[in-house]
Formats: structure tokens, sequence, C-alpha cells
């Protein structure tokens, strides 16, 4: 015996027309490339900004020569710097970068 396949999956509940709109991927070919570039600047912002409160942290501790420190500080304002190129490119800006994680709010912190 087979059911229609929409029949069992949505029984006893109504379906709001534009609710699986919601839960599809938007694949337009123009937006392709820069949705996965928003991703990836997202990911490399988050361990910038996780790289930078280590760097911070360690330089209150004294962990670092003074060698160090300018290295890691040059490090990171390149990067900042190479981020707010690739963020310019495509047309992003750095709040774009935030990811709304719904209850647990935003993924970065808001300056």
């Amino acid at each position: 015996m087979t059911a229609a396949p929409d029949d069992d999956r949505h029984a006893g509940r109504a379906v709001e027309p534009h609710a699986s709109r919601h839960k599809r991927l938007d694949l337009e070919p123009d937006t392709v490339e820069r949705d996965l570039i928003k991703l990836v600047l997202t990911v490399v912002e988050l361990l910038r900004q996780l790289m930078e409160r280590q760097a911070l942290r360690r330089f209150d501790e004294g962990d670092l020569s003074e060698e160090q420190e300018e290295r890691v500080g040059l490090t990171l304002m390149l990067l900042e710097d190479r981020m707010a190129e690739l963020r310019d490119r495509y047309g992003l800006r750095p709040e774009d970068l935030n990811l709304d994680l719904g209850p647990l709010g935003p993924l970065l912190p808001r300056d």
C-alpha cells in the first residue's frame, strides 16, 4: 500500500505556503559565489577574532617576546586588511558576516 508523499509527511498539521521556501537553498548562479565567500569569510573572521583574543591574553601575561608580539600584531593587522579587501570586492559589510544563531544570539560579538 503506497501513500501520497505529501499526505503522510504533513498529516495533522497545516503547511504554510511559504514555509518550504525558507528551507530551500538559494542556488542562483549569480549568488552562489558571493554566498560561499560570505560563509568562508565568516569562518575566517571568527578565527581571526579568536586569535586576536588569544594574542591579547598572551600579551597581558607576558608570554611573548617583543619580536613575537611584533610578528603577531603585524600578522593580525594584515589579516584584517585582507578581510576588508575581500569584503569590499564582494560587496559585504562586516555585519553581513555575523550569523544570527537564534536564541544563542549573534555568532560574532558586536562592536
